[in-house]
């Protein structure tokens, strides 16, 4: 098993997973009481939003952090990453 790969963002990504979860979770609710499909379109726009954000911090910051601008490999990685992107 490799060893834990852990940057100084990973804490404030977390933490914003969390709340787009909890934000998530209260549109379930939403779902579930029948609240109007634009309202709950509304509230699905701001959760994938918020991950989307959460994925943009974390991609910048691998590539701030561990591509060394060398090598096929970190070529590869950065193209990689400009998918999910």
């Amino acid at each position: 098993m490799s060893e834990p790969h852990v940057h100084a963002s990973h804490t404030a990504i977390a933490t914003r997973l969390k709340r787009a979860e909890g934000h998530l979770r209260r549109v379930i609710g939403m779902i579930e009481e029948g609240r109007p499909c634009v309202e709950l379109a509304t509230q699905l726009h701001a959760v994938e939003r918020a991950v989307a954000e959460a994925k943009r911090a974390l991609i910048h910051d691998h590539i701030d952090h561990c591509v060394t601008a060398g090598g096929d490999h970190d070529l590869a990685e950065i193209k990689a990453l400009t998918k999910l992107l």
